[in-house]
């Protein structure tokens, strides 16, 4: 992917440098136009150090063969403007072309265009600012908002620029094929939490990342997503609709099947206790035997549950964590939860690793192995999903 980013004189520029470092790291080819301004704040030479690329100030600057603002608007698959301040807004959504990054962006007839607005929270709220943002949104620019919070300037409120990482999930939604567009999925993940005393639960040790990965990967592919997650250390992901935080498996179970029927693909990732204590103590168990024994009793089986009832063209996915004989043992939970995939893996090496090998199972009989970051399982998951549906 080429990406063109331009850079306006904003303070946060410092956190441009990074976003240059993290667009390279996506393996992204990056060119930069600052503004004359934004070179003043931060050496041109830091950016194209950062991002090994070359980087444009003077609109009449000569490169052999090239018209300079023309060529870089051709190149590019995606024009980012980070940060955009209220003055570049003003005169992108007005046309004026008066320096290298204005006049690129006028040639750039592509509809992949992303602006990151950031300024001082009142220069962000002037009605003309916010008139000028609208404008560009009618004319086909996608608008990054700005974060409430502290501001540089010491004041509190909207115009904070965004992480990066949200910056390059928003890359990643706009250049993606919209593969789920007009569909519903729900996703659950994370490990649950089956409470003991007011100190201690029983659980497991599931990171929650690849139910994120899932929940992330189909927002990119269009779906209108919802992330139904037991407790995590992770950042929900970006942009997804809606996020139900639960605790127990009662509490997924009554979540899942309320929500069930508003959903064109439920996919079971999260790593459900199957045991639960029977009861439980009000107050902290004391230390004062040997042994301690707990009853235990079954948690409500959810994959069983709307696998047993789902509509026609609804597709439910499970996920079997196993450490022997998986691929036979998730076979049989296809066959027993009336899944239409399980996603079988060998829950040693998958839990809490960024990576993983899965077996895809499918009700044909037909079996795919994928291998690589929970990120690139859940894009090819999802692919597959469509192939089926298709």
């Amino acid at each position: 992917m080429n990406i063109l980013l331009g850079v306006s004189s904003g303070i946060a520029i410092y956190k441009a440098v990074d976003l240059v470092s993290k667009m390279r790291k996506q393996g992204w080819n990056i060119q930069i136009i600052m503004t004359e301004n934004a070179a003043k704040l931060v050496n041109p030479i830091v950016f194209s150090a950062v991002g090994d690329c070359k980087v444009y100030t003077d609109t009449y600057e000569i490169e052999a063969g090239w018209i300079i603002h023309t060529e870089l608007s051709k190149w590019a698959d995606v024009l980012l403007v980070a940060p955009a301040t209220a003055n570049t807004i003003a005169k992108l959504a007005n046309g004026i072309a008066d320096n290298l990054l204005t006049t690129t962006a006028l040639a750039f007839a592509k509809d992949k265009r992303i602006i990151v607005p950031t300024m001082n929270t009142r220069m962000y709220e002037n009605e003309l600012t916010l008139e000028n943002i609208e404008k560009m949104r009618q004319h086909g620019w996608h608008v990054l908002e700005p974060e409430s919070g502290h501001l540089a300037c010491g004041d509190v409120g909207k115009g904070r620029y965004p992480e990066n990482e949200k910056i390059i999930e928003f890359l990643k939604i706009i250049m993606s094929e919209k593969l789920l567009k007009n569909k519903k999925v729900l996703v659950t993940a994370g490990p649950t939490q089956e409470e003991l005393d007011p100190v201690r639960y029983i659980s497991n040790h599931s990171s929650g990342k690849m139910g994120y990965a899932i929940a992330q990967a189909a927002k990119r592919f269009g779906a209108e997503v919802c992330l139904v997650t037991g407790p995590t250390c992770l950042t929900f992901p970006y942009f997804v609709d809606e996020v139900v935080l639960v605790r127990s498996a009662k509490q997924m179970y009554d979540t899942v099947l309320e929500k069930k029927e508003d959903y064109d693909i439920l996919i079971m990732c999260a790593a459900v206790a199957d045991y639960a204590p029977k009861m439980v103590s009000k107050e902290k168990i004391k230390k004062t035997n040997d042994n301690l024994t707990i009853e235990l009793e079954k948690t409500p089986d959810i994959l069983y549950s709307i696998g047993m009832s789902k509509r026609e063209r609804q597709f439910v996915v499970g996920f079997a964590a196993e450490t022997e004989n998986v691929v036979e043992n998730a076979f049989e939970k296809l066959r027993r939860k009336n899944a239409d995939l399980i996603v079988a893996n060998d829950a040693r090496l998958a839990m809490g690793s960024d990576t993983n090998s899965v077996y895809l199972i499918f009700k044909n009989k037909a079996m795919v192995q994928l291998d690589g970051t929970k990120e690139e399982i859940a894009e090819e998951l999802l692919k597959r999903i469509c192939k089926e549906l298709s």
